[in-house]
């Protein structure tokens, strides 16, 4: 049974993963990378952990292997790292096709189970055809870790005063300071996969990953970052490029040439996203959205209310405006969380106008964050605990993503795009830009085009019109950029649509199975609509 939300099965996939476990770590300096033909992957029993996380109905199913690649391809024969990969085999073996290979997305999400849960995206004719690989890139997951920090009390030391939201002067010194703390710990830390967790790394590794398991060329699904695997993957290989879904789409040109341009429009892409939520929410009415009624205006409102001191609602709840940032970015993923974070706006909205007639608000459910503040996992700290998580989301954006090697100017820049994006400006600008600047590596290998090379099959792009981390500019620019490219639209809501729009779902499936590309510029509708 499919569950409600494909976007939901994500989020949670990605935050089980969070926490994982280290299965091979790096080879010794006398350690051989597999040759130009890799090995055979050796399939074997996945770990009980591994297990413990996909459905039970699942467990007997698959099966799991490690994948040697070296840590810098163009030193094929020194230092190695391991790839850990799990595979759902085709529920029809004689009808196989191939493998499918499955990458959710981050940069830094753990893809290793996602092949388990391969029914909330495909539909049943490709579980059948095809095996489902899924993966822990190279310093994600179970895929020898990159990490910054020895301790839970060392990491959270560090994020202590470094802020989602700086505003004030004492807070953009303490976030600038700390995050100079956080680079300084990456450096002593983080191990020869500092400098070399590029995407055109991962998309060296997914190569061997596609030769290991017999496939002459590769079949993918990229979520968001996973889009810019794919686009790489099919300019360095093109002739090794069978059929690539780009689900949620980066411009990789804009990402790989102007790191701060390129976050910067992506806080466009959540004002763009927001608005349109706040439309729908006026449109549908307060019987289906609590926030009815002026939200566009009421939000304003609040945002400016909180910008000055916080709000205290009715249960004693304090909310900040690093909340309500926080959170809307957070739920404008999912639109099954639109109808509870506009009931919990109108809440603000009540406590701050007590005078005013909508005190009745409709019951508030608390929705989780689904993306992490400035991409640094919310880990719970246990007294005594080892570092578990990972830290791959700096690591492959600081690579990938050329910014000003200073963050002294980043209050102007700061405050510049707060102008720009009123609501997100300022909360973008605190990952990357505070971060990337004072990132410990120098000239990395990192791949920044050509992104036209063309592919014998168009590579099909698919892009929601009101995607807030990926706006659907960024699903254009990426066809126009690729050699051999057919753009399909789905008129939704939230971060990627494929397992949530029946039309795109069997537009894929001709594609991956048949190679029947689908007409360029179709537009199709999700299966359900928010509120």
């Amino acid at each position: 049974m499919r569950p409600a939300s494909t976007r939901a099965v994500r989020v949670a996939l990605a935050s089980a993963l969070a926490l994982g476990t280290v299965i091979t770590g790096l080879g010794s300096a006398s350690a051989q990378a597999e040759p130009a033909s890799a090995k055979p992957a050796a399939w074997g029993p996945c770990a009980a952990d591994v297990l413990a996380e996909i459905p039970a109905a699942e467990r007997a199913k698959v099966s799991c292997a490690v994948q040697v690649v070296p840590v810098d391809h163009s030193r094929p024969r020194g230092d190695t790292t391991g790839v850990v990969m799990m595979k759902r085999p085709a529920g029809d073996p004689a009808k196989k096709i191939g493998s499918l290979f499955i990458n959710p997305g981050g940069p830094g999400g753990a893809g290793l189970i996602y092949s388990a849960y391969g029914s909330s995206f495909f539909t049943p004719e490709i579980l059948e055809k095809f095996d489902l690989i899924g993966f822990d890139p190279r310093g994600v997951g179970r895929s020898a870790p990159l990490r910054c920090f020895r301790t839970q009390e060392e990491a959270e030391a560090v994020n202590e005063g470094w802020y989602a939201l700086p505003r004030t002067k004492d807070e953009i010194a303490s976030s600038i300071r700390q995050s100079k703390v956080y680079t300084d710990y990456c450096k002593i830390n983080a191990g020869p996969l500092l400098n070399h967790m590029s995407t055109e790394a991962v998309a060296r590794d997914l190569d061997a990953m596609r030769e290991s398991v017999g496939d002459k060329q590769l079949t993918y699904v990229g979520f968001s970052y996973g889009t810019l695997l794919g686009a790489t993957y099919a300019n360095i290989f093109p002739s090794k490029s069978r059929a690539l879904v780009l689900d949620g789409n980066v411009d990789p040109q804009l990402r790989l040439t102007n790191g701060a341009q390129y976050d910067k429009e992506r806080a466009r892409g959540f004002e763009i996203a927001l608005d349109a939520m706040l439309k729908r929410c006026d449109s549908v009415g307060v019987e289906r959205c609590a926030f009815a009624g002026g939200a566009r205006k009421k939000f304003d409102d609040i945002r400016a209310s909180l910008a000055k001191a916080p709000t205290t609602l009715p249960g004693g709840a304090v909310v900040t405006l690093t909340d309500v940032v926080g959170r809307t970015s957070s739920n404008l993923y999912s639109p099954t969380s639109f109808k509870s974070l506009t009931a919990w706006l109108q809440s603000i909205h009540a406590a701050q106008n007590p005078s005013a007639a909508s005190l009745s608000v409709q019951s508030v459910v608390d929705v989780p964050m689904l993306n992490n503040l400035g991409g640094r996992a919310d880990v719970r700290v246990l007294p005594e605990t080892p570092y578990t998580a990972d830290d791959s989301y700096y690591a492959v954006n600081c690579i990938d993503k050329p910014f000003a090697r200073t963050n002294r100017n980043w209050a102007t820049t700061a405050a510049q795009w707060e102008k720009d994006s009123p609501t997100f400006g300022r909360y973008q600008a605190a990952s990357d830009l505070l971060t990337c600047p004072t990132w410990p590596t120098r000239h990395p290998d990192r791949w920044i085009g050509p992104w036209n090379k063309k592919t014998k099959n168009p590579i099909v792009v698919v892009g929601n019109y009101y995607d807030p981390a990926t706006q659907y500019l960024f699903a254009q620019r990426m066809t126009k950029q690729l050699g051999n490219a057919r753009l399909i639209s789905v008129d939704a809501f939230g971060h990627c649509i494929l397992g949530d729009s029946a039309g795109a779902d069997a537009a894929v499936t001709r594609y991956l199975v048949d190679l029947t590309a689908p007409a360029n510029g179709q537009v199709f509708q999700p299966n359900a609509q928010p509120f």
